[in-house]
This record gives structure tokens, C-alpha cells and sequence, in this order.
């Protein structure tokens, strides 16, 4: 058994680290993680971490390669403090939808990233909905994988739309929205879309599932510059649907993905608390819900050496 747990935060998402400690009931570790002038990073870890276990809350969001950097030094920062066991507790694992050799001389760069981690010393890694599932196969660390769907799928239970149907969009993706179709009791729809080479663009082409008249519940993993969430709702009124919502775990909402969504027919997006969202993001219609008890918990099974599946059961 590892000694007092400990948990520090890197500069990408203070608040969720504090609301993790809040729900713990245990004050957030202090450490200085600081760019200089000459864009090199530095961090010291200003208590005693010798033997202790040690969470270090980092998601990967904008600047996303800063943030890596700093996850990478505050590891080994750790490392050399003499930590007990070093987990990376990483929400958002970004370059995940670069999984795969889908292009001839591309890079796997979700695994390059993984193995950067556990170079550095980590190890654990605890991360909510990662892009594509194989991600957990590229550690050769423990990996503990979080899902938002039950805390999403209780939302919209408890609003209690009628006639609600699930909609994928994607067809590789399927089996997150039916996750959430199973919980609500719901039916399942499925868009069929292009991408359209690297652009970060997409077509919706076609809808399997019945939608006509039906309220609609468009589930993803993350809406980037919301085009392809776009493109689903633009398919779902030409077939008819009536009211649409959204939900995913991860608002990146880069470019123009907020005025988009603000001029949608959306009626709500329900996003966590994966990322951090500026108060210049946060629409009337987008709703945030907290993971900082889900984590909370994790991070005290982990510790105390309990299953983290049993969240889940």
C-alpha cells in the first residue's frame, strides 16, 4: 500500500483538480508548473511527495502541446521527488483520433503519446472516453478508462423527453449511443457520413433508424469544430425530426464550433467538465455537467487499491 495520497494540477484545468479534492475532502497539493520566457517549462513540487501516491490532474486541451509538455515534466518532476507511484490522471487524451495507419506515411500518434508517459515515469494512467478503444492497448502501464455515459444518460432520463430516439453519428461509433439508448430505453439511429480527407469536415449521407416526428438525442465523444454535429442535425430536419438535443464528454469547441452551435436549431448540449469552457463558450443551450465525483472516486479506489469497474456495475 502506497502512503498519503496526494493530487496536484498542472495549468490546463485547476478547477476540476480542486472540485476532485473538494469532493475528497482533502486540500489540493501545491506546486508551481511555469513557462519562462524562452518557452521552456519548469515545475517544483513545493510539499514532501517522497512514498506518497501521486495524481497529477492534466487534461490535454488548448495549447494542447504546452500541455503535454507540462504533463511530461511534472512526471518527471515527481520521478526525482521520489513519488511512491505516479498516475496520470489525463480526462481529455487529445491526438486520440490519430489511432490508426489510415493514410500511407502517416503517424500513430496516440501511441507516440503513450509511450511519451510512460518514458517520462507514469505509472498509471486514469482517462474519460478515450476516441477509440484500442488507445488503452498502447500503454503497457495500467489504464483505467472512465466512461460520462451513465452521468449523461441520467440527465436525460430525469428530463424525461417523449418519443426520444439516439442517434449516432457515426456508424464506427455506434456503440456509445447505444449505451445511452439502452439506459433511456430508447431506439437507435444511425447516421452514415464522409469525412472529407484531413479537412475537419464531414457530409452526412444517409439516416438507418426511424426518425420522422420523433425527438432526437445526438450522442458523441467530443464536438471539435462541430461539423459533424452540424451535419447531423441538418439530416435529421430534412428526414423530419422534431426536437433535437446533444450530448458528448468533451466540449473542444475549437474555430467556429460555438457560433455554430448557437445558430443551430440544437435546444441543448449537455457536455462534462472534461476541458475547461470560457465563459465567452458557455451559450444558454450548452449545459455542464461535473465529473470531478466520478473521478473523486476513482482516484480513491485506485488508492486504496479497490475495482474502479464496480462504478460501473
Amino acid at each position: 500500500m502506497y502512503q498519503d495520497l496526494r493530487i496536484f494540477s498542472g495549468n490546463a484545468h485547476p478547477a476540476l483538480a480542486q472540485a476532485i479534492c473538494d469532493y475528497l475532502e482533502m486540500p489540493l497539493g501545491q506546486c508551481e508548473v511555469i513557462k519562462f520566457s524562452n518557452e521552456n517549462i519548469f515545475v517544483r513540487f513545493c510539499e514532501n511527495i517522497r512514498a506518497r501516491d501521486v495524481f497529477l490532474v492534466q487534461p490535454i486541451v488548448s495549447p494542447v502541446n504546452d500541455r503535454l509538455m507540462e504533463l511530461f515534466v511534472m512526471i518527471d518532476a515527481a520521478k526525482r521527488a521520489s513519488a511512491g507511484r505516479i498516475t496520470a490522471v489525463v480526462p481529455y487524451y487529445a491526438y486520440g483520433r490519430s489511432d490508426k495507419k489510415d493514410q500511407p506515411r502517416v503517424p500513430i500518434t496516440a501511441r507516440l503519446v503513450a509511450n511519451f508517459l510512460e518514458t517520462a515515469g507514469a505509472d498509471r494512467l486514469l482517462t474519460v472516453d478515450l476516441h477509440a478503444g484500442q488507445i488503452q492497448g498502447f500503454f503497457n502501464i495500467p489504464v483505467d478508462e472512465l466512461t460520462s455515459l451513465y452521468i449523461l444518460g441520467r440527465y436525460f432520463k430525469d428530463k424525461d423527453i417523449p418519443n426520444l430516439t439516439a442517434i449516432a453519428t457515426d456508424v464506427g461509433d455506434a456503440r456509445r449511443a447505444r449505451n445511452v439508448a439502452d439506459r433511456l430505453d430508447v431506439p437507435l439511429a444511425i447516421v452514415e457520413k464522409r469525412r472529407i480527407g484531413n479537412e475537419q469536415r464531414s457530409e452526412a449521407v444517409n439516416i438507418i433508424g426511424e426518425v420522422k416526428g420523433m425527438n432526437a438525442l445526438i450522442v458523441d465523444d467530443e464536438v471539435d469544430t462541430g461539423s459533424t454535429l452540424i451535419a447531423t442535425v441538418d439530416l435529421l430536419q430534412q428526414h423530419g425530426t422534431a426536437a433535437i438535443y446533444a450530448c458528448c464528454t468533451h466540449p473542444v469547441l475549437s474555430g467556429p464550433a460555438v457560433e455554430r452551435i448557437e445558430q443551430s436549431s440544437i435546444r441543448e448540449l449537455v457536455v462534462t467538465d472534461t476541458i475547461p469552457l470560457p465563459v465567452e463558450k458557455r451559450l444558454p443551450k450548452i449545459t455542464v455537467l461535473s465529473l470531478a465525483p466520478l473521478l473523486g472516486e476513482a482516484i480513491q479506489r485506485i488508492h486504496t487499491g479497490h475495482s474502479v469497474g464496480e462504478l460501473f456495475q
